[in-house]
């Protein structure tokens, strides 16, 4: 049996208005997101993620992908060298910001605990293994595993058995709805 979506009244989004989930998506537990949020079909974004960054700012997660637990993605950070890390209200602060979007396309794996920083995309088929640190404007090689701190390539994923799962799982959602 297909559900349309499962999502948990246990998470908290600070922008409902810009928050979508595609056909047959997961949310699991005590997940965060304040950013605008688009997932695609099929996918599953587990237990205790947290998506940060303000309204100005986008995440996105493809078809068929999947953040494991613990995962934090950050489309806003400071990067520390010019201020205290103090709440404090902007115009007292000199904040110096790393910031863009977040961009997970289809067949994509975060693992557990793995922090994504801000500008990044994540091409088809990549796979971040856990525990790993993806620094700012990283450049990824569609179907590769990647893992580390910070991360580097590991080896290729097997795009040819993926893409025949991808299509099997395609044509047999498609039938029954």
């Amino acid at each position: 049996m297909i559900h349309d979506k499962i999502i948990s009244k246990n998470i908290r989004i600070r922008i409902p208005d810009s928050f979508f989930v595609g056909k047959g998506s997961i949310i699991d537990d005590y997940c965060y997101f304040s950013t605008k949020v688009t997932i695609g079909k099929y996918s599953h974004i587990a237990n205790n993620v947290s998506v940060g960054g303000g309204p100005e700012f986008e995440f996105r997660l493809g078809d068929y992908s999947s953040i494991s637990s613990g995962v934090r993605i950050w489309c806003v950070s400071d990067d520390f060298t010019e201020d205290i890390a103090a709440l404090l209200p902007v115009h007292i602060l000199n904040k110096r910001n790393i910031e863009g979007d977040v961009i997970i396309e289809k067949l994509t794996i975060v693992g557990s605990n793995s922090v994504i920083m801000p500008n990044n995309v994540l091409p088809i088929g990549v796979a971040i293994g856990a525990l790993s640190l993806v620094p700012t404007n990283y450049k990824f090689v569609p179907w590769t595993l990647y893992g580390g701190i910070p991360i580097k390539p590991l080896k290729k994923r097997n795009k040819t058995k993926i893409m025949k799962n991808y299509k099997t799982l395609n044509m047999t959602f498609n039938e029954r709805n």
